[in-house]
């Protein structure tokens, strides 16, 4: 079967496969691995797929409707947000015009609101493959009868139909993503060694955030289904092959360092190989502090760290799992080995204050960070957050697209009777200053190597284009 998959653009900047699809503070763009893993399962089973990243491409519906029209595909997959949820639409109603294919959508969004977006789409949309869909899409492909694919839903007599979920995806029989569709180039981070590409070294979370969807029930799930270290550095070498000029590999699993036996299988595999590479990943306070050198001497550059807040009760609140000292702890001893560390923070914890969120941004000053990032702790459909929110009256936005600026900028989204939306975003300009305008914390950034130096001055500019935009509005 011919089958179109479409990430499509909402915005310039607009970033749809972060964890929070807006136009991101550093003007981040993000790797559509999940997508180009799915597109992997249906070339394997044997499926012509046509990917577009329009959102990495900045091109319009005008433009997608050209390909569409010259590729001719009979099931078309489009990827969707929250905020983008209605444009995301229109383009599953365009390629349907345009080439009377069936249309499936996928992502978060959609997996929580099954039945309202599918009633949205007024037909526009036949399907939802909720949760993991990689599987699913290959069903469809196949075209077996609707009513026997686990994780779907569509319409039928007007009312919507939700297959019941299959078994989880076994993280071991997935391809590597079908990267040739795309450029690394295009795919800017200022925390990266650009061009990079990402790893996805297995699904699910053993944390219990109330902030994150990624890793709810419906999506990939609170249990940890790791890749074996072998699957995961064969991986590694063959990006390497298939774009030479990389600099770095990002793993964007939500814990890489969630079990300490399979991070210390993952690093001796790679220095058994000999496998000269620099690498990056997401991590949690709570690792195994024991195998950070293990870590460097495999080839760990910097470590993406979810520090969160500065208080224990913000931290308790989101039920992070974390302590201070912990943070503390990790900061110290990651830092003395040498790691690079960019620290996440947020304000808007059910319960924060002026002073708590004041306590965050000293928290993070205090901290042997390099680089950080702050914003409003963000609520989806489908988390707990937002259901809390919801029922007491703290969510700003009225409408999915309220979840970002009219100009796609993240924005906040809770408003409480002790601290406003206005004093969030107080606090988050605050936090981005204070750390970043500090005298030592320049020189800091600017004591590095030429092609760093490039990389910083590009968030530096990604930074104040930010502020600027924040002034006028």
């Amino acid at each position: 079967m011919k089958v179109l998959v479409l990430n499509p653009f909402y915005g310039e900047d607009f970033c749809r496969s972060a964890r929070w699809a807006a136009k991101s503070r550093g003007r981040v763009q993000r790797h559509p691995d999940w997508l180009l893993t799915a597109v992997a399962v249906l070339e394997r089973g044997g499926h012509q797929v046509v990917f577009t990243d329009a959102a990495a491409l900045n091109l319009d519906m005008k433009k997608v409707a050209a390909i569409a029209a010259d590729f001719r595909p009979e099931l078309a997959v489009v990827h969707t947000t929250t905020p983008s949820i209605y444009s995301d639409i229109d383009h599953a109603r365009m390629l349907k015009e345009t080439c009377g294919c069936r249309t499936v959508l996928v992502g978060p969004h959609v997996t929580a609101l099954p039945a309202e977006t599918l009633a949205l789409a007024g037909g526009a949309a036949d399907y939802v493959a909720r949760g993991e869909y990689d599987y699913v899409l290959l069903d469809l492909a196949y075209g077996k009868d609707p009513a026997s694919i686990a994780g779907l839903s569509y319409l039928k007599d007007g009312k919507a139909v939700n297959n019941p979920y299959g078994a989880p995806v076994d993280v071991n029989s997935l391809p590597f993503p079908a990267w040739r569709h795309i450029d690394p180039e295009l795919y800017k981070d200022v925390a990266k060694r650009v061009p990079f590409l990402t790893i996805i070294s297995g699904r699910g979370c053993l944390g219990r955030c109330t902030f994150c969807r990624d890793t709810t029930e419906s999506m990939h799930g609170r249990h940890m289904r790791l890749r074996s270290a072998r699957a995961i550095v064969d991986e590694m070498e063959y990006d390497l092959k298939l774009f030479p000029r990389l600099r770095e590999l990002m793993f964007e699993t939500d814990t890489l360092t969630g079990s300490a036996v399979h991070l210390k299988a993952l690093c001796e595999e790679i220095l058994k190989r000999g496998l000269k590479v620099t690498w990056s990943c997401n991590t949690r306070v709570d690792m195994d502090l024991s195998l950070l050198p293990l870590m460097k001497k495999a080839g760990c550059r910097m470590l993406m760290v979810g520090f969160e807040f500065g208080t224990q009760a913000a931290l308790d609140a989101v039920k992070k799992g974390i302590t201070l000292e912990q943070s503390r702890s990790f900061a110290a001893e990651a830092s003395r080995l040498g790691f690079t560390l960019h620290g996440c923070f947020m304000v808007g914890a059910p319960g924060e204050t002026r002073e708590s969120a004041e306590a965050t941004i000293e928290f993070a000053k205090s901290l042997p960070l390099d680089t950080v990032q702050f914003s409003g702790i963000c609520v989806y459909p489908g988390t707990e957050l937002y259901d809390w929110a919801r029922e007491k009256g703290y969510l700003v936005p009225k409408d999915w697209r309220e979840w970002v600026s009219p100009n796609c900028e993240q924005v906040t989204l809770l408003s409480y009777p002790q601290l406003s939306k206005e004093e969030i975003d107080y606090f988050i300009d605050r936090g981005l200053k204070e750390f970043y305008l500090r005298p030592l914390q320049i020189l800091r950034m600017l004591f590095t190597s030429p092609s760093d130096l490039m990389r910083k001055l590009y968030g530096a500019r990604s930074f104040f284009s930010y502020l600027l935009g924040r002034k006028k509005a």
